[in-house]
């Protein structure tokens, strides 16, 4: 994992391993994450081209992102914990099937993802947080941005 420009936020590139049959790639190993960090859950999102997934945030989930190449995303960072050095700094990457990545995102860091493409894009997320907390009983760990004009992340 090599860090960004955005503290706490880091990047892997998705390593293909190919033969006849296709290619896999491994998101994440235990050996490679700290315990804060495991994820405790997995789920696939397909993404249709020129569609926008945020801008949102987390107050207390980290997300493990793969971008495995099907689609180009465009992704969008906005660091907005008060307390970072790198606040307010905003990066912008882009992943691709030449390129894919792997991105950990940490609580209060805006992100949002663009299907640049021209074919569906597959996302993978495997948070460190159950969605709606155990038995989907808690509210939603999420600040959306989306419909905020006035909010100093826009795309």
């Amino acid at each position: 994992m090599v860090e960004t420009e955005i503290k706490d936020v880091f990047i892997r590139p998705l390593q293909k391993h190919e033969d006849d049959r296709g290619w896999l790639s491994e998101i994440y190993r235990s050996d490679e994450l700290n315990g804060e960090i495991m994820p405790v859950m997995s789920y696939i999102s397909v993404t249709k081209p020129g569609v926008t997934r945020g801008p949102h945030e987390h107050k207390h989930q980290t997300d493990l992102f793969a971008f495995p190449g099907f689609s180009s995303f465009k992704i969008n960072l906005w660091d907005n914990r008060k307390n970072s050095s790198t606040y307010m700094k905003k990066i912008e990457l882009e992943s691709n099937a030449e390129s894919p990545l792997c991105i950990i995102i940490p609580p209060g860091v805006v992100h949002a993802y663009t299907n640049i493409g021209d074919t569906d894009g597959i996302t993978v997320n495997s948070p460190n947080k159950l969605y709606k907390g155990v038995g989907k009983k808690e509210p939603v760990d999420e600040i959306r941005y989306e419909d905020t004009p006035d909010s100093p992340f826009q795309l």
